[in-house]
């Protein structure tokens, strides 16, 4: 009997695109992949390390053995609710010990976690639920500034699978009820013999990530639980992540970022998360002081938070101290007196670090090798399949053993994302140079039209489809404007319908706002024009709007 015929999962779900399969044996047979799950990982870390620190902040401390418990419980009385493995739950929840908790214990009921933002609002939310038909609505309960448990009673005249709504903290109130509520229906014994019965392909969707896409609203991709265990167990190998480590990374968690190369890694590692809900100077500073990081991830606003108490830092500490930034690394090493590695990943798969070691010219400028041995790059002229040569800039293609083979229920639109031979059209711009016998990468700039805010992508045709709605406006042009803290922002540009009825940037956020667009993405600038400029074939120039848009920043910044 071929055997290789019997690797993929009997119930496969609509609108995933697994795996070659072909490709898949031969990275089983080459040991590269395992028949091991992420929750099997998960677990087999817990128990490995029962009486260490898991989770540490200001609202508890979790030892290894707490946190299983308390998730293995929770997996347990979601299915006594009514979800069902391989049912889909939307996360829509900040930074907590319930967040995570929430995250494994679906892992362990079978349940699929569709990793969106606290931030979106009802555009995105109701797109991303009804494409992955939800059936359960994950909730903060507990935001002062916002009521989504409300919000989640809304939605589900809008999602018609969307039946359950769980509020990670608070007392329940309306159609919610509460994870601690949920936790305390079930004995740890009645949980694990529930569980017993819930069985894990190793090639099965683990979790539903999401990207911030080129086009349209956020597009999801489904991670397996075999290639995401590897993905991170390679992050974590590259690293060097040990039990003793203690990482400071307050982005969100569902994050692929967070989730793939950081939180999953330390986890399956037995070393320490810090935890904390809210972002004031105070409570991260308090966080480095008690907890002594030896990881850091720190865009923008949340390293100048943090810096004060840095500074305090004697050099015996800054010299344990790592420090990861997708940009200027020289800059921040200087800044900190600590490591700084760049790093480059997608959601979509491959992940590139530069690490120590490295030489000077990579530690300041490059954003390092792939993490896996199997991971494959090319750099091809833009939209051809044809390599450059060393040293010239074209865009990058990615395969490999965690990268994947299509989006979510876009088999159409994937017949332009990725080769024939399953290499993904990454939109891109790399060269590469090879340095002490490795080949580096350095990252040029993107083909993408998006806005990379602090790490969050906006989706620039996002923006704009939703700004065309407004009644004042003709046409829309989103376009990056450069930032010291961010990176970018958002900047619109806008021909109005009638020049002589002005469009401020508050009315335009407010109906953003009523729309429901997501407020990261709303525009932080408005600049009216007549026209927009055009490029050589006649179509507008976003790259004459961004040259444009830098140039009277720079402008006021220096007359300041």
């Amino acid at each position: 009997m071929d055997t290789r015929q019997m690797i993929l999962p009997s119930n496969r779900l609509d609108g995933v695109r697994y795996p070659d399969e072909d490709r898949l044996n031969r990275y089983i047979e080459n040991g590269v992949l395992t028949r091991e799950t992420l929750v099997g990982g998960f677990r087999d870390a817990c128990e490995r390390f029962p009486d260490r620190l898991a989770l540490v902040g200001p609202d508890a401390h979790y030892t290894y053995k707490e946190f299983l418990e308390r998730s293995e419980k929770l997996a347990a009385a979601l299915l006594n609710l009514g979800m069902r493995p391989l049912d889909r739950a939307m996360f829509q929840c900040g930074n907590s010990h319930e967040l995570l908790v929430s995250f494994f214990g679906c892992l362990i009921a079978g349940i699929i976690p569709i990793c969106s933002l606290q931030a979106f609002r009802k555009l995105e939310i109701e797109y991303l639920a009804n494409l992955a038909q939800a059936r359960l609505h994950l909730v903060q309960g507990d935001d002062p500034k916002f009521d989504d448990v409300a919000f989640a009673e809304e939605m589900q005249k809008f999602v018609p699978t969307l039946e359950y709504i769980v509020q990670a903290r608070g007392e329940s109130r309306g159609k919610s009820v509460s994870i601690d509520q949920l936790i305390a229906s079930v004995s740890l014994d009645d949980a694990r013999e529930k569980l017993q019965r819930v069985t894990h392909d190793p090639f099965q969707v683990a979790v539903f990530q999401l990207s911030g896409g080129t086009t349209g609203f956020p597009k999801i991709i489904p991670r397996f639980q075999a290639e995401y265990l590897y993905n991170m167990r390679a992050v974590a190998a590259w690293n060097k992540y040990t039990q003793d480590d203690v990482l400071f990374f307050p982005t969100p968690y569902m994050h692929n970022l967070n989730m793939g190369c950081f939180f999953g890694p330390f986890l399956l590692t037995g070393a320490t998360i810090t935890v904390c809900r809210t972002l004031d100077e105070a409570t991260l500073q308090g966080l480095v002081r008690e907890y002594r990081p030896t990881w850091f991830g720190v865009a923008g606003p949340i390293l100048t938070r943090i810096l004060p108490e840095l500074n305090m830092a004697d050099s015996v500490e800054k010299e344990r101290r790592n420090f990861i930034s997708p940009r200027n690394a020289a800059g921040m090493r200087k800044t900190t007196g600590s490591s700084v590695f760049h790093i480059f990943g997608m959601t979509e798969g491959v992940i590139m670090f530069a690490r120590e070691g490295d030489s000077p010219e990579v530690l300041a400028h490059s954003i390092g090798r792939p993490i896996s041995a199997h991971d494959e790059v090319k750099i091809v002229e833009s939209g051809t399949e044809n390599e450059v040569a060393e040293g010239d800039v074209g865009e990058a293609l990615f395969r490999g053993p965690y990268t994947i083979r299509g989006y979510y229920k876009s088999e159409k639109e994937d017949a332009t994302r990725f080769t024939a031979d399953g290499f993904y059209r990454s939109g891109d711009l790399m060269k590469y140079k090879t340095i002490d016998g490795s080949r580096y990468y350095f990252f040029c700039g993107r083909i993408k039209d998006v806005v990379d805010r602090g790490g969050e992508k906006i989706n620039a045709e996002e923006v704009e489809n939703v700004l065309n709605r407004h009644p004042a406006v003709l046409t829309s042009a989103v376009v990056a404007m450069p930032d010291p803290v961010y990176g970018e922002r958002v900047c619109a540009y806008l021909i109005l319908r009638n020049s002589e009825s002005p469009l401020t940037l508050s009315q335009a956020c407010a109906f953003l706002h009523e729309t429901g667009l997501a407020k990261f993405k709303w525009p932080e600038r408005l600049e009216i024009v007549d026209e927009f400029p055009l490029s050589a074939s006649g179509k507008l120039s976003k790259k004459i709007l961004r040259q444009q848009i830098a140039a009277i920043v720079e402008k006021e910044r220096s007359s300041i």
